[in-house]
């Protein structure tokens, strides 16, 4: 009995406790795509839009204020009193700057109807090619909430674009019950699943890059939710601030 007693209180000893792995600080991986476990397992990049030219002013006071953005949104062809278009010296300007371009339509007033949505693409896709943008690139078809919009239009839309050398985006605020959103599940289902969608909802703060929020857009389950627009009208600058899974870097120029 002796011996067993023995081996008995030899491995009841505990081992002696070990230090705890230390925890990495991260960020939220919001800015340069550093860090794909941000809470949401995408990787995440900043990025403005904005309806004015982009200049070495605007480019400076952006830098300045709020970062460097990764991704411009910016606008195919001048729209009097909205927003200047691009020409090849700001393509160039921005690229120079290591900035992909993210590519805006908003032609658009009243977004109903099929054959209206095939002769918006066309148009856009007629002034891509002027600007030379590159086959893959997504173009993003801005509704606004205050446009009529219905599916026929988007699947318009999605459709002619599908078919050129583009791919179809849609702009707009998706939140739940609005028109867009409605208009968007009521599309057949291979449409929805093959649009990109850049969402405007929901609304936070304007922040500089680094102090942007969790991704955290809302809009269509069947959708390629790949961007959200989380902040419109800087006070500093004329931009709005946005945030982008990888994805979506796949259908920027």
């Amino acid at each position: 009995m002796i011996p067993f007693l023995i081996n008995l209180f030899s491995n009841s000893e505990e081992p002696a406790p070990t230090d705890p792995p230390q925890e990495e600080e991260n960020g939220n991986g919001n800015g340069n795509g550093s860090d794909p476990n941000n809470g949401n397992g995408k990787e995440l990049y900043w990025g403005v839009d904005s309806a004015s030219y982009t200049d070495e002013n605007l480019f400076q006071c952006v830098i300045d204020n709020f970062g460097q953005p990764e991704v411009w949104g910016r606008y195919l062809g001048d729209r009097e009193g909205i927003s200047a278009g691009l020409d090849t010296d700001e393509v160039n300007y921005l690229h120079e700057n290591d900035i992909q371009i993210l590519v805006i339509y908003n032609h658009v007033n009243d977004a109903t109807g099929y054959d209206h949505g095939v002769e918006h693409a066309n148009q856009a896709i007629a002034y891509a090619e002027d600007l030379g943008i590159p086959e893959g690139v997504a173009i993003f078809g801005d509704i606004e909430p205050d446009y009529p919009v219905d599916s026929a239009f988007m699947e318009g839309w999605h459709d002619t674009l599908s078919d050129s050398f583009y791919q179809p985006g849609i702009y707009g605020v998706f939140d739940q019950g609005s028109a867009l959103f409605e208009a968007y599940i009521a599309m057949n289902q291979d449409v929805q699943e093959n649009t990109v969608v850049w969402t405007a909802y929901p609304q936070e703060e304007i922040t500089t890059k680094e102090n942007a929020p969790e991704f955290n857009p809302q809009g269509p389950d069947n959708a390629m939710l790949y961007g959200w627009q989380y902040a419109i009208d800087a006070e500093t600058c004329n931009i709005d601030t946005n945030l982008f899974t990888g994805d979506m870097m796949d259908y920027l120029w």
